[in-house]
């Protein structure tokens, strides 16, 4: 609120305060000794706000205060002196609405404070006070929308900013909240659209410009998304938000130190910025720089402790060195359920589900159902589940589809979206399905919705595919795997109990595109190429290491890198520079960066063997690799995650090719690299001979799948036939 002759009454009847209670006090007589302030004093308060000179209006108000200590005006000009000053100013707008309880503007100043105080439900209590006061404060309808957008209720915010203008329709303010809630909710053309109207009758609103280039960008108009945060930080240089932003669109465009400037301005800026911090650790990541990327989520947990994704996402690089024991990263998985857990209000623990159906109800839960790895492994399974054993329900927290959501979407019988919907609103829409077995396949990865698993939406809780180590989570009753990933002795791992498939514990569905498996290429090029496509993450020291001492061993050799990002010239000086610390020159480096899975399938025609990095090593590169008649060199492990690269030779039935350690790893590359005659007959017969294995027999992997998912429903419904052993299967292996 502001205290202008021009600006809203404080007592919210909509009216200009030069015609509402300005009109009032002026026509009033005062008496100091009636403690009511002078007209004089009182446009002394206003003259001194209007002009920006908000320490002189603290102390000013702060003398009048002691001559009429129950004036509430007075308290509103304090107030708002410290509000302006950004100290601490709950306590006078709490005496002002005390002092004037029929004042809607005091309880809409009130709810303000309250909101960025992060005090959500008494913000939006205050709001509702002021519009019980008066119904039609347009000003009042939007404060409740901005309390209940961050309480995730996405609904009621949007009602909120669109009642406020209903009553107040050039309310630029509230068309630009409108939009943001509604990017929220996914509905991006109104979004844009919103904040476009909120942009033309306001063309300096840096808010609105910010807004519409999250909108922007969510729809992958990145480049315009760049330029409304310019816009924002023309019209406002030390918008820390607008700076932070900026830096996400940066970082989607690839343009990773760009992206790091943009967030150190916003830190700059705003050094407790937790958003920030947590950003700067993702690009960090991207970078291959886990320690410093690790650093700064800890800093955004330091300054705001229930950050989730921000301890999701530490957990998430804990994978990709083996630098920290299982304990270590098993406690930190600990936290990050105690974390969602203390948001839970009320745990389900009786649901509407048959005991015995005639067939189950599976929910699946992940952002990726579409062209990405996970629907790559989704798309045959669904095409070969039994639909009178499984009925499939799936719940998506994306929404981004394209032409393989078209394709899958007919094997569920529900598609019920959980974009924009709060953790809590999900959880009940998800028990409401009845479902039997609820699946995250998304783990500590984008768009996960893991803090609903906390929730206990569904009587059997499991998770399988998208993530490779514990969730953290107590609630969550399986992890899914196969013998290799979940062998006896490393129970310990997991908060959930390991449930092993009869078979592989993945299975892929082969690629559309016809790309033919070329020769190989040391036949034409007189040397081996060994290469990846593995992320520069799961490049740490040890790996690179490893590598530079196979070149070294084999001198004609060369190493074919495709790294996402490696267009960047920061990125790719890095990766020059830590093989040159091991003596190998950047002529030994085939560097390169392609988009698409056309380009990603076509590269494997350039490698002779592809290194498997660890402990992280490949999954949908290696089942990748191996349709494109190119063998996988890759390493023992000692946990889930880095024993992927064992299940999958096992599966493709090529044990050899897993080493026992370094030693013997640098051993088994150049042994196998020196022999093209064997790698070329294996080349010729690969694609065939993997396509007959478990890693593609959809048919085969169903079936398993349909008796592990019945398999948990009987566990739960007759535990004593199962005992408790920590790893069950439902076959023999």
């Amino acid at each position: 609120m502001k205290l202008g002759r021009n600006d809203p009454c404080s007592c919210g009847s909509g009216k200009k305060y030069k015609n509402c209670c300005q009109g009032k006090v002026e026509s009033r007589s005062f008496d100091s000794r009636l403690q009511v302030p002078t007209q004089d004093e009182l446009n002394q308060l206003i003259a001194l706000f209007n002009a920006g000179r908000y320490v002189e209006l603290e102390n000013r108000a702060l003398l009048l205060i002691k001559q009429y200590p129950s004036s509430g005006f007075v308290w509103m000009g304090l107030g708002l002196s410290l509000q302006m000053q950004g100290k601490d100013a709950l306590p006078a707008l709490q005496k002002t609405a005390e002092l004037m309880p029929d004042d809607a503007a005091a309880h809409n100043n009130l709810a303000n404070t309250l909101r960025e105080r992060g005090q959500l439900e008494s913000s939006e209590a205050s709001c509702r006070r002021a519009l019980k006061i008066n119904p039609n404060f347009a000003e009042a309808h939007s404060n409740l929308g901005l309390a209940l957008l961050k309480l995730g209720q996405l609904d009621g915010a949007v009602a909120g900013f669109r009642r406020a203008l209903q009553i107040k329709p050039d309310f630029a303010d509230a068309h630009s909240n409108l939009g943001y809630a509604l990017k929220e909710l996914g509905q991006f053309d109104k979004a844009v659209a919103s904040c476009r109207r909120a942009l033309e009758l306001k063309p300096d609103f840096a808010d609105a410009h910010t807004n519409l280039g999250n909108a922007l960008k969510e729809i992958g108009q990145l480049e315009d998304a760049v330029t409304s945060y310019l816009l924002a930080l023309k019209i406002k240089p030390d918008f820390a938000e607008a700076h932070n932003n900026l830096g996400n669109a940066l970082k989607d465009l690839g343009r990773l130190n760009d992206a790091k400037a943009s967030y150190l301005r916003a830190l700059k800026i705003k050094p407790d910025f937790a958003d920030s911090h947590f950003n700067m650790g993702c690009v960090l990541t991207d970078i291959g720089h886990l320690d410093e990327a690790a650093a700064s989520y800890r800093r955004a947990l330091e300054l705001k402790p229930d950050f989730i994704n921000a301890q999701s996402s530490l957990l998430f690089i804990l994978n990709y060195t083996a630098k920290h024991a299982p304990a270590f990263c098993m406690a930190e998985a600990k936290q990050y359920g105690q974390m969602v857990a203390r948001k839970v209000t009320a745990r389900f623990s009786k649901w509407r589900c048959p005991a015995k159906p005639e067939r189950l109800r599976v929910g699946l839960v992940s952002g990726d159902f579409l062209n990405h790895p996970v629907g790559f492994f989704l798309e045959g399974l669904l095409a070969h589940i039994d639909p009178a054993r499984i009925e499939l329900v799936a719940y998506p927290t994306h929404h981004k589809e394209d032409e393989l959501t078209a394709r899958i979407r007919p094997y569920f019988s529900k598609w019920k979206s959980l974009v924009g919907k709060s953790d809590e609103a999900a959880a009940h829409l998800i028990h409401a399905d009845s479902v039997h077995v609820l699946l995250d396949i998304a783990g500590h990865t984008s768009y996960n919705r893991l803090p609903v698993f906390a929730w206990k939406p569904a009587p059997v809780q499991a998770m399988w595919l998208g993530y490779f180590a514990t969730t953290g989570i107590a609630e969550m009753d399986y992890i899914l795997g196969d013998k290799w990933t979940l062998p006896d002795g490393e129970e310990h791992n997991f908060v959930e109990k390991g449930w092993r498939l009869s078979g592989a514990q993945w299975c892929m569905t082969p690629p559309k595109e016809d790309i033919k498996v070329a020769e190989l290429p040391a036949l034409r090029n007189q040397s081996i190429t060994f290469g990846t496509l593995n992320n520069i993450a799961k490049m740490n020291a040890r790996v690179v290491a490893c590598w530079a001492r196979i070149l070294s061993e084999m001198p004609n050799s060369r190493l074919y890198l495709n790294i996402r990002n490696l267009h960047n010239d920061a990125l790719m000086k890095n990766v020059i520079e830590w093989f040159a610390a091991h003596g190998i020159a950047e002529n030994r480096l085939i560097l390169e960066t392609t988009s698409g899975r056309v380009a990603a399938l076509n590269s494997y025609n350039k490698i002779d063997i592809a290194l498997d990095p660890f402990p992280y090593p490949g999954g949908t590169t290696s089942y990748e690799a191996l349709w494109m008649g190119v063998p996988i060199l890759t390493m023992r492990g000692s946990t889930y995650l880095s024993h992927l690269g064992e299940s999958i030779m096992h599966n493709a039935g090529l044990p050899e090719w897993i080493a026992a350690d370094e030693e013997d790893y640098i051993a088994k590359a150049v042994a196998f690299g020196s022999n093209l005659a064997d790698l070329a007959n294996l080349r010729s017969s690969l694609r065939a001979r993997v396509l007959a294995s478990p890693l593609f027999d959809a048919t085969l992997f169903a079936r398993s799948f349909e008796e592990a998912l019945w398999g948990m429903w009987q566990a739960r419904i007759q535990p004593e036939s199962s005992g408790d052993p920590k790893f069950l299967t439902t076959s023999r292996d």
